[in-house]
């Protein structure tokens, strides 16, 4: 398979402190050493109508693919991917936000598939993937694939579609995403883009249940997601309890004292992915001070 063409993949150097090489001039580049815990910053490359875009992920809508956007970027999704390999981190996800039967899911998927192209083995990709497509991700970069409406149908556990998966791809290349949205006093799954819920509790149970399928959880807070007001401690405090898998959260970080806070609730045992917040994505929270604070034990 050959390298997209629109792929803009910049020449990084790994020094301390030094700025990224030619054409981002973004972030400061720091060496990423886990110390003294498991924490690690996962990034992420959220695609909506063909263009990189961090939205508020309560609003979107398949219905004339909608959402409401705090950051559209100029840049590509390969552009992303090469920073985030320049600066040696690993296991980010890229997301496809619109539905397959989705007039842009095309420009979407095409995009997507850059950012795999340029950085194979590098980055997780999610969205409308299945047992029958899934191979073609990773045979185009992906260290693994994403998956939630495929294995929770009819607000329930899809055994058979969760082995069809893991026979597919294997659990070493298998993520499933248990975003949630409160309902009462507890976080229920939440499917097809966030918009549809399940009778899914999250709880120890479901992940002890799941976690023999996986490699690792993706759990968006998605009450809180692109909203950076503040992250949803209950949840945070239930998967960082839990630490038998890796398990990313992402959703509602948009200080430094949020991602304190995330660090202590979670018990350093959860993975962290900050969007809107983020200064590559017009936020204030700086790229770098994030990986300082991150390694820090």
């Amino acid at each position: 398979m050959q390298l997209c063409p629109a792929a803009k993949v910049f020449p990084m150097e790994r020094k301390s402190g030094s700025w990224c090489g030619s054409g981002c001039g973004l972030v400061r580049l720091v060496e990423v050493e886990k110390v003294g815990n498991d924490m690690e910053f996962r990034p992420c490359i959220d695609i909506h109508n063909g263009k990189v875009k961090q939205i508020v992920g309560g609003s979107l809508s398949d219905e004339g693919d909608r959402a409401e956007e705090n950051f559209v970027s100029g840049q590509d999704a390969a552009f992303y991917a090469g920073l985030y390999k320049g600066l040696g981190i690993l296991g980010g996800h890229i997301i496809m936000l619109n539905a397959r039967d989705s007039a842009y899911y095309e420009a979407t998927k095409e995009q997507a598939l850059c950012a795999l192209q340029a950085c194979p083995g590098i980055l997780q990709i999610g969205g409308g993937i299945d047992a029958d497509n899934a191979q073609e991700f990773l045979a185009a970069g992906a260290s693994h694939v994403i998956v939630t409406s495929y294995v929770f149908r009819g607000g329930r556990i899809d055994y058979t579609n969760l082995e069809k998966i893991k026979k597919a791809v294997g659990r070493e290349h298998l993520v499933l995403d248990v975003s949630c949205r409160r309902r009462g006093d507890a976080y229920y799954v939440v499917t097809d883009r966030w918009q549809k819920f399940t009778e899914e509790k999250v709880t120890f149970e479901l992940l002890d249940m799941l976690c023999s399928y996986c490699d690792e959880f993706l759990v968006h807070a998605v009450d809180v997601e692109g909203m950076a007001g503040g992250i949803e401690e209950e949840l945070v405090k239930l998967l960082g309890g839990w630490g038998k898998i890796p398990v990313t959260y992402a959703g509602g970080v948009g200080n430094y004292a949020d991602l304190a806070k995330l660090k202590e609730l979670g018990q350093g045992r959860l993975h962290v992915t900050i969007g809107s917040a983020l200064d590559i994505f017009g936020g204030a929270m700086s790229l770098n001070q994030v990986l300082e604070l991150i390694q820090q034990p």
